[in-house]
């Protein structure tokens, strides 16, 4: 990790750690654990969510609390093939995929933040990628958090009014009952914990198109935050204080827009 980064400014405390799946990674990251004595965590980096949530009852033990769904859920969301086969299982409505270049729309199959999407009518190799029917239509984050029992307490869908880089930079929160329904009936076919967000399109005919998960906070989360509660607090509360759950009012039709602020130092 890049210990020049603005985030170690504004953090109470900072440590730079070696790179993920390198050999000294984990030995690091359990002795910050312990040294700052951090008693949960919330998993949010893509390439370790896996290996926190085979670690979670371990950590358990020693008394941290890792916010992340079990290891099978983890794998069938991060493995965009086992999404589309869970999808189409439960009855959830996806764009068709398949493993072979069936489709112009080429996807790494265990990709993140749209890196390495390619839309083409060129023979590619099809190794570690899926194709998938393209969907036009209005996209939208769908933000979710599941309590220790698996119930979504929020589900909160926002569209995404401006993209950069694959992440959002502009939306609005909206009362959709169609996402809403569809949204609920995914969570009762996966046992999540904690904050999750969905993927989905609205076409022009509105039909819904579920095309991907991630279990984990995501960084437009913080609209969802903002139009119901703070998240990290309440998973605190309910995670380890063993609080019940009381929902706020969704302040739908709220929108978020964002900006570059800048951080001065002298070293």
């Amino acid at each position: 990790m890049d210990a020049q980064v603005a985030a170690r400014l504004l953090a109470d405390e900072f440590f730079a750690l070696p790179r993920a799946g390198s050999e000294k990674f984990w030995e690091r990251v359990y002795y910050h654990l312990q040294d700052t004595k951090v008693d949960i965590v919330f998993p949010s980096l893509h390439e370790t969510l896996l290996e926190w949530s085979e670690r979670s009852d371990e950590l358990r033990r020693m008394g941290i609390h890792t916010i992340i769904s079990d290891p099978q859920t983890i794998r069938t969301c991060q493995d965009k093939w086992l999404t589309y086969q869970h999808f189409m299982n439960n009855g959830i409505p996806v764009p068709d995929t398949s493993l072979s270049q069936s489709h112009r729309l080429v996807k790494p199959r265990f990709g993140r933040g749209g890196k390495g999407i390619v839309m083409t009518d060129d023979a590619v190799s099809m190794e570690g990628m899926i194709s998938q029917q393209f969907v036009e239509g209005q996209e939208y984050t769908v933000d979710v958090f599941c309590d220790k029992h698996c119930n979504p307490v929020y589900i909160i869908p926002r569209k995404r009014m401006q993209v950069k880089d694959g992440k959002s930079t502009a939306g609005i929160v909206v009362n959709h009952a169609k996402i809403i329904e569809w949204a609920k009936k995914i969570c009762a076919g996966l046992p999540f914990i904690g904050p999750v967000n969905l993927q989905c399109i609205e076409t022009p005919d509105e039909e819904i198109k579920f095309i991907e998960i991630n279990p984990r906070v995501a960084g437009g989360m913080a609209l969802g935050f903002a139009a119901s509660e703070n998240w990290i607090s309440l998973a605190i509360e309910h995670f380890v204080h063993n609080q019940p759950i009381e929902p706020k009012p969704v302040i739908w039709g709220l929108k978020m827009m964002r900006y570059y602020e800048e951080v001065f130092t002298v070293d």
